[in-house]
């Protein structure tokens, strides 16, 4: 099976201004594409963008959600047919009477996948305007089995469990993660990220934003894309507005599944 490369974007968001933010990722797309383009690894297969990257982590989900067939989504789709590879982030939308906090997994020809925010963070009062999504999102892209998260589900091991059957494998190779994680807890963020990539034995990458809200709440990034042993394959420091391309090696993981067999010692359980 082949690598694959993931682009991610590092990078502060305008705060509740959609049209401005995709400006800006436009921007940044295009001002580095070509010297990605002829980079040691492979052009991107997947472009990762922020949590709400179209407005921050607002509550304002009546004045700021769009439809399913909006600005936003037209957007990801023609960067993803421009560019030729996924474009993936979480943004506001509205279905029926209900607000998501919503990951869009958007391919080449906008035969998308999406993934609802399962764990809402109460603590800052998402689940009173939000509501909760129920299912797990994993795509078969490019020979990688891939589970999009939403920040908060970071913390809820159960709900990143991995899996193993022998008749179709692990249930996931890699999983991605989209935050708006607030720099005082960067410390959780790091620790959880590594931890989850070593208990499920898979490739585990963690994009989060930077700057400060109209909240006054700071974000330090600390984006980090964490092999199955534990290290982190990526260079960006903490608090850097950056773009990085990092290639996943296919071999490498089948290999250490192959010879440190963890998996098969897993406790067997299902989710109701």
């Amino acid at each position: 099976m082949q690598n694959i490369s993931v682009i991610l974007f590092q990078s502060d968001i305008y705060w509740e201004h959609p049209e401005k933010n995709l400006e800006m990722f436009t921007r940044k797309m295009d001002a580095g594409w070509p010297e990605y383009s002829g980079s040691e690894v492979s052009t991107p297969d997947v472009i990762i963008l922020p949590e709400m990257f179209t407005t921050g982590f607002t509550q304002e989900p009546a004045r700021l959600a769009e439809p399913m067939e909006g600005l936003s989504m037209k957007w990801m789709l023609d960067k993803a047919d421009e560019k030729e590879c996924v474009v993936t982030g979480s943004l506001i939308v509205k279905e029926g009477k209900n607000y998501y906090n919503r990951l869009i997994w958007m391919p080449p020809g906008g035969d998308y996948r999406y993934y609802d925010k399962r764990h809402l963070f109460t603590f800052a009062g998402e689940h009173k305007r939000f509501s909760a999504g129920n299912k797990k999102l994993i795509v078969e892209y490019r020979g990688w089995k891939i589970m999009p998260l939403i920040c908060y589900d970071l913390r809820f091991p159960v709900w990143n469990r991995n899996s193993y059957d022998p008749g179709s494998g692990f249930s996931y190779d890699c999983m991605i993660n989209v935050a708006n994680w607030p720099a005082s807890r960067a410390h959780v963020w790091r620790v959880l990220l590594m931890a989850r990539a070593i208990e499920n034995q898979s490739y585990v990458i963690g994009l989060n934003r930077i700057g400060r809200d109209n909240n006054d709440i700071d974000y330090s990034g600390d984006s980090a894309v964490i092999s199955p042993k534990g290290e982190n394959l990526s260079a960006i420091m903490p608090g850097e507005e950056l773009s990085e391309v990092v290639e996943l090696t296919r071999c490498s993981l089948d290999s250490f599944r192959d010879k440190f067999r963890v998996w098969a010692d897993w406790d067997q359980f299902s989710l109701k």
